[in-house]
């Protein structure tokens, strides 16, 4: 429903995990641990704005997700799907985020053309928060955040942690988990 598949896109994304050397760092947060608390420079829609993750909670859940590298070809498309997803993200009264270590520079327009205006993207230089939340990656001698999804509860709580280098599963899984919570706990 929401995954729209770019051939060429995806062909390009394996060519590039099979060429580019990749390791995991750590394991991801799991199910019921406490999410780190985080505030990041980011952007929405082009401009720029701080993310408070503490803020976000106060509103409802959170669907945090990171990505590698903005332009890269499995997290535009990730992006796009995420994009096409918000409003019904929305009408469950989850939030979602963005959050990359990769190319921060660049997540301004990345917000804008990827991400469609739809929703927020981070920029987590060094990979800080990525590291808090147990999912960085290698490459080149370069830290990145690792593909994983996160949906957290208002309480904190992880309710989804999903880690996937292909972008196809991250968007119904994390509207699987939103969905689930709503309904035992209605607005």
């Amino acid at each position: 429903m929401f995954m729209r598949m770019n051939l060429k896109a995806l062909t390009a994304a394996t060519l590039l995990a099979l060429t580019l050397p990749m390791t995991s760092a750590f394991a991801a947060l799991q199910v019921g641990e406490k999410a780190p608390d985080f505030k990041l420079d980011a952007a929405l829609a082009g401009k720029s704005t701080t993310f408070s993750l503490q803020q976000a909670l106060q509103k409802g859940p959170v669907v945090l997700y990171f990505f590698p590298a903005a332009f890269s070809a499995g997290c535009t498309l990730e992006a796009h799907d995420f994009a096409e997803a918000t409003d019904e993200f929305n009408k469950q009264g989850a939030t979602v985020i963005g959050v990359t270590a990769g190319n921060t520079d660049q997540i301004a327009k990345f917000s804008q053309l990827e991400c469609r205006d739809k929703f927020t993207v981070a920029a987590d230089p060094g990979a800080k928060v990525a590291t808090e939340y147990k999912n960085t990656l290698e490459m080149k001698g370069k830290t990145y955040s690792d593909r994983t999804s996160y949906v957290i509860a208002p309480d904190g709580k992880i309710l989804l942690s999903y880690t996937d280098k292909n972008p196809d599963a991250h968007i119904q899984k994390a509207m699987d988990a939103v969905k689930k919570y709503r309904q035992a706990n209605p607005a």
